[in-house]
């Protein structure tokens, strides 16, 4: 036997290395073989690519990665207690599991994969959406991925496929769809994690596109975009008040009635009126 099937079920890795959830790192595990196969499958054909994945926890969804043929993982986990549940992995998958103690948030996951990149993770709930919103606004595009397969909590993966119109739509939305394909793959219900969570959770898949949908400065549409959910229930001439002279007919001009209020508006007309934006600046 090799790879997966010589490996004990994750209920008994738990307990014999002592890996009860911590709350504090928002830990929730997802011990369903079957469940965390599914979620690796999302990813798409992982034979050719390296996978990075944040808070493997025991090793659930990364044995699914290695499982469906990751040429290699590079696994990033904050909790001293997993890594020895990893090795026994990395063992049973020579030469392609590589796990880093360490915060995500610190660590450049750069130095020790090689393109084509994709990210695959149950990510922990107390830093899932800044590491996405890192992800989606590098310095440069493309990014250094191709896609990402993220689990989130139900609420935040409905804010990032959001449409204009609803309350789940806003920063999040905006900056995943302008440079991405974003659709929700998965339900989970919160009785497929243990311990289980309040709240149900969704996968998320992201392909990045080769370039923005419209053209935009990144920082002057990021500040456009936040001064008008700041204050959201304040129609545009308001809640962007300040952002330029004649604000009203910059408005007009990118196709947005001064009394709309920002969650109304699309993604092209922000987009336009970052544009006329910056050419007044």
């Amino acid at each position: 036997m090799s790879g997966i099937d010589s490996l004990p079920p994750l209920r008994d890795v738990i307990e014999t290395y002592g890996i009860a959830a911590k709350k504090a790192l928002g830990q929730n595990f997802l011990l369903d073989l079957n469940l965390t196969a599914k979620i690796a499958r999302q990813a798409g054909d992982l034979t050719e690519c390296d996978v990075l994945e944040v808070g493997p926890g025991p090793g659930g969804l990364t044995r699914g990665l290695l499982a469906e043929g990751a040429r290699r993982v590079l696994a990033i986990e904050k909790d001293p207690r997993c890594i020895p549940a990893l090795d026994q992995i990395a063992a049973a998958y020579p030469g392609r599991l590589q796990v880093i103690l360490g915060d995500a948030l610190e660590v450049d996951p750069l130095a020790h994969l090689t393109p084509p990149i994709r990210v695959a993770a149950n990510l922990p709930y107390n830093v899932g959406t800044e590491l996405l919103i890192r992800w989606l606004t590098p310095p440069a595009w493309p990014p250094f991925w191709d896609s990402l397969t993220l689990m989130f909590q139900r609420e935040v993966a409905e804010r990032i496929v959001a449409q204009p119109g609803g309350k789940a739509y806003g920063r999040l939305a905006l900056l995943a769809q302008w440079r991405c394909d974003a659709r929700i793959v998965l339900h989970l219900p919160p009785e497929a994690f243990s311990p289980p969570p309040k709240v149900s959770s969704a996968v998320v898949h992201l392909t990045a596109l080769p370039a923005p949908r419209y053209p935009a400065d990144p920082k002057v549409l990021e500040q456009v975009i936040a001064m008008a959910f700041n204050q959201r229930r304040k129609m545009m001439r308001a809640a962007c008040k300040g952002l330029v002279p004649d604000l009203e007919d910059h408005l007009i001009a990118a196709g947005i009635k001064p009394t709309d209020r920002a969650e109304t508006v699309g993604l092209e007309q922000f987009c336009a009126l970052a544009r006329s934006v910056k050419a007044a600046r």
